[in-house]
């Protein structure tokens, strides 16, 4: 049996995890790592659980409001889509953009996997060409900027309330820098999720079959076979926070003993007290008024929005000014 390879010390994921595992106080890991292969597969399997209404609830408006999006858009119109993930919810969108002439369509996801499967899901759509960038947001969006036509306007979608994965005022830092990479009169299509009850959230975020706590574990198992951490995950659990003044849900995992965990590919060992946790990610939710504010501080104009009655959830289009 061959050994498995370990990336070096000096990878971006390594040094992440050494910053994120060292620093003084609460431990932290980015949320970005959650999303490899397997906890890629694993999110869209947390999108089909009935607790988790979310995605449910952003397809439902890009369902019933494809067509009243388009007419509010220039043609000819490029689309990009800032981690598409599938691209199950975006088909709606590109049908109705392909009735009035060829759209080319560049999902952008550090997930190979998931593009892949958004290529699959796509390829039915007749006049969508589907040009996938295996990389992060920004970088990504550059690219399609730079190939884009001298006459073509462009729609950045930013969909299932990723924005909420940043703290409030770095949320809007990466607002504006989406709004640097554009030319006036672009758009940008933002999904908020909106403050609902805790207990609701709670449930959406710790499912009872246990697929939410895999998809957060399996940032660990990603430290153990990467990074050749010995991370024993049986010795951690995934628990789920709603903090009520911050107006977010937090993913951590707690240690369920004392231990010690050694990740050489970071080069460090860890120790961690019984009930300490690593926080993993942290889910915003917004106010409905709170939006319109958001535009005008980053460089939009607010044109539309819609909002699912079902799960509360919007749906904004914005313009840069």
């Amino acid at each position: 049996m061959s050994a498995v390879p370990v990336e070096s010390p000096d990878s971006t994921f390594a040094l992440d995890v050494r910053a994120g595992l060292t620093r003084p106080g609460q431990k932290e890991l980015p949320s970005v790592y959650l999303y490899d292969a397997l906890g890629s597969a694993l999110f869209e399997a947390i999108t089909l659980l009935p607790e988790y209404g979310l995605t449910r609830a952003d397809e439902r408006i890009l369902r019933r409001h494809a067509g009243t999006i388009v007419e509010r858009l220039p043609m000819p119109l490029a689309v990009t889509e800032l981690g598409s993930g599938s691209g199950r919810k975006t088909r709606w969108l590109l049908e109705a953009l392909a009735r009035g002439g060829p759209v080319t369509y560049y999902p952008i996801d550090i997930s190979a996997a998931a593009l892949a499967r958004c290529k699959f899901e796509l390829a039915e759509i007749g006049s969508i060409g589907v040009v996938g960038l295996e990389q992060p947001y920004l970088e990504g969006l550059a690219e399609v900027v730079a190939r884009r036509a001298g006459s073509e306007g462009l729609l950045v979608l930013f969909l299932g309330s990723t924005v909420g994965n940043f703290e409030p005022a770095a949320g809007e830092d990466f607002l504006r820098a989406i709004r640097g990479s554009l030319s006036p009169g672009d758009g940008l299509l933002l999904g908020t999720d909106l403050v609902k009850l805790p207990a609701r959230l709670i449930a959406a975020y710790d499912d009872p079959t246990g697929v939410t706590a895999a998809f957060n574990l399996n940032l660990l198992a990603r430290i153990n076979r990467e990074l050749g951490g010995n991370f024993a995950l049986r010795q951690f659990a995934h628990e789920a926070r709603y903090d009520e003044r911050h107006r977010r849900i937090e993913m951590h995992l707690v240690a369920a003993r004392r231990q010690t965990v050694s990740i050489p590919g970071a080069g460090i060992t860890v120790s961690f007290e019984k009930g300490e946790s690593i926080w993993t990610e942290a889910c915003h939710k917004f106010q409905l008024e709170e939006l319109e504010g958001m535009a005008e501080r980053t460089g939009f104009r607010s044109l539309a929005q819609w909002v699912d009655p079902q799960w509360p959830f919007a749906e904004s289009l914005w313009i840069a000014e």
